[in-house]
């Protein structure tokens, strides 16, 4: 979906992500507060195509008007933080991403935000295709995933990379620590995904209504109880990894979303981390690789975990 603020509202335009679902999953996405939705809903403040409607199902090209209750001018400013700079030129920069930093701007996360401190470091010289909540932003990792993330300067750079998203053209291995030991080296999972039926903040495994997700997996370590992997992205659906591997019996260590197992450590969400983006760089055409290490409570788990070998 692309947003763009105007004054005191959002307008967003939908997407084939939301296609012939209801307004309530964007709802859940966009992470609004009950009182929010109860009030958007109580005094028709929102409008579909110039309609209102309780809770209408969306369609590709929709554009949803919305009063932003919980926004202001300030929300999306720019907001100094030491970030870690990967590489940066005039058209891409690359960031480590810390555990906790959630990449945009959205209901509760007005500032603090990855995209609030490249508008600072780069004077608001980021594309603007993703419009006001996501200037620069080409693809998103989890608020408690570490590692590498990738934003844009310009929009042809941001066209650039979407297309090679679109086409599974860009390299990206995430490092994660899971539950449980595996008999095999490696492994796919090819599983669609989609909203939870019942639990809509969730994804699950949805043949029904899912789209096509990939993930290839090599084991590192085997330890006693759990086990290092790389996994590899075919396919970047949202929670992927997380989704992908507790479906398999090997829930994420500490992602207390969709692991029932008890965390022997304590973790702030999910042991997963980007490790390597590689991709043609926009202007030049050649193929550029970067990688980021891991995490300092990452490697402690690592040596605990050998230890008890």
């Amino acid at each position: 979906m692309r947003i763009k603020k105007q004054g005191q509202h959002l307008l967003i335009t939908i997407d084939e992500e939301y296609e012939n679902r209801p307004l309530s999953d964007l709802w859940a996405d966009l992470h609004l507060s009950r009182k929010t939705i109860h009030l958007l809903k109580q005094n028709k403040d929102y409008k579909v195509n110039h309609v209102f409607s309780m809770n209408p199902i969306l369609h590709t090209n929709d554009v949803l008007d919305v009063l932003a209750y919980e926004h202001d001018d300030g929300t999306y400013a720019p907001d100094f933080q030491d970030i870690d700079i990967v590489y940066e030129d005039d058209d891409i920069i690359l960031v480590n991403k810390p555990k906790g930093m959630v990449v945009h701007p959205s209901a509760g996360h007005y500032t603090g935000t990855l995209v609030n401190a490249l508008m600072y470091h780069c004077s608001n010289n980021l594309s603007g295709i993703n419009g006001v909540m996501r200037p620069g932003i080409v693809h998103r990792i989890d608020k408690d995933t570490t590692g590498i993330i990738v934003a844009c300067k310009n929009d042809a750079a941001h066209i650039s990379l979407s297309e090679q998203l679109k086409e599974h053209n860009i390299t990206r291995y995430y490092y994660a620590i899971c539950h449980n030991c595996f008999k095999e080296k490696e492994g796919t999972v090819d599983a669609p995904i989609g909203r939870h039926p019942v639990e809509r903040k969730k994804m699950a495994i949805n043949y029904k209504n899912g789209k096509k997700a990939v993930t290839h997996y090599e084991v590192l370590e085997n330890f006693r109880n759990f086990a290092y992997i790389k996994c590899k992205l075919e396919t970047g659906r949202t929670h992927q990894i997380r989704v992908h591997m507790a479906s398999i019996s090997h829930p994420l260590l500490g992602d207390n979303v969709y692991c029932n197992a008890r965390c022997p450590f304590e973790l702030e969400g999910q042991t997963l981390h980007a490790g390597v983006l590689g991709f043609i760089h926009p202007r030049t055409g050649k193929y550029m690789e970067f990688s980021a290490p891991l995490p300092e409570y990452f490697e402690k788990i690592l040596d605990i975990l050998r230890n008890r070998k």
